[in-house]
């Protein structure tokens, strides 16, 4: 059975950073993927003026969605400045009943980003207006709501993530980092200079895959603190985890094997071992 996967990111290379190992997976069963950037990027860049930089991430998003051949745009809305407006609910709403996935995966509420905050929020307030056919009528309402996950981060103040799935992805790092390396202007540029490492970015192009390597795995080593358990064995290069949103549609064994192939089913049972 296909599935559809819907992911809600707040900007151009958010689906790849927290769920590229998933959607690979997805990718390689044949699933149909849309990955959304809610906002343009535009304030993504210590130099690069809007007009230049607006269509230089949503081209950069295009590609890395055609590395697994999903369908990957970039909506208008700034970002630094996102809210969990009704103007935003009700375009959320509408893309959800249009695309009818099977999950959505989205940011939490409790994210460092006031956008991934904003983003979570309206995907929250949307999940069970989308069975009510008065709300936003041009678009027909769904029967039930999709599952929705939530993709880790890792901070744990007012509520840390709840890890109801985990990912040793490190099966699909290549394809992660293909789907990054992408976002030139994000990997090699600006977040390197937000974080005062601009100078080690290396400057040939066959050195650059290397780099963001080992870059990323150190980027999200904290996850695997947070998210892995020493049960299982020891810690895989590279994870990825989700939490099942309480306010969407309710999941089962059957359904989390389809929609989180290779996870660890990490959900909370009576009188079972864990997986």
């Amino acid at each position: 059975m296909t599935s559809r996967i819907l992911v809600f990111g707040a900007h151009p290379d958010d689906a790849e950073f927290f769920a590229g190992g998933l959607l690979s997976i997805h990718a390689q069963k044949g699933s149909v993927l849309r990955l959304i950037s809610v906002t343009d990027g535009r304030n993504g860049h210590q130099s690069i003026a809007d007009g230049q930089l607006i269509p230089m991430r949503r081209s950069e998003a295009a590609q890395a969605g055609q590395v697994i051949g999903a369908e990957y745009l970039t909506w208008d809305f700034p970002d630094g400045s996102l809210l969990p407006t009704l103007e935003v609910r009700l375009r959320l709403i509408a893309e959800i009943r249009s695309f009818k996935p099977d999950l959505i995966l989205t940011h939490r509420t409790c994210d460092y980003h006031p956008d991934h905050r904003a983003l979570g929020q309206a995907v929250q307030d949307a999940s069970y207006l989308v069975t009510v056919p008065k709300i936003c009528p041009q678009v027909p309402a769904l029967p039930r709501d999709p599952i929705v996950a939530l993709m880790a981060d890792t901070f744990t103040r007012p509520s840390a993530l709840r890890p109801d799935a985990v990912l040793d992805a490190s099966d699909q790092l290549d394809s992660i980092l293909r789907m990054l390396s992408c976002h030139e202007s994000q990997v090699y540029d600006w977040l390197p200079y937000n974080q005062s490492i601009l100078d080690q970015v290396p400057n040939d192009p066959s050195e650059r895959m290397k780099w963001l390597r080992q870059w990323l795995i150190n980027l999200l080593a904290r996850r695997k603190e947070l998210f892995w358990k020493q049960s299982w064995g020891p810690a895989p290069e590279i994870i990825e985890a989700f939490e099942i949103s309480e306010y969407a549609g309710k999941i089962d064994d059957e359904t989390f094997a389809r929609l989180f192939p290779n996870c660890r089913n990490n959900l909370p049972k009576k009188n079972t071992d864990e997986s």
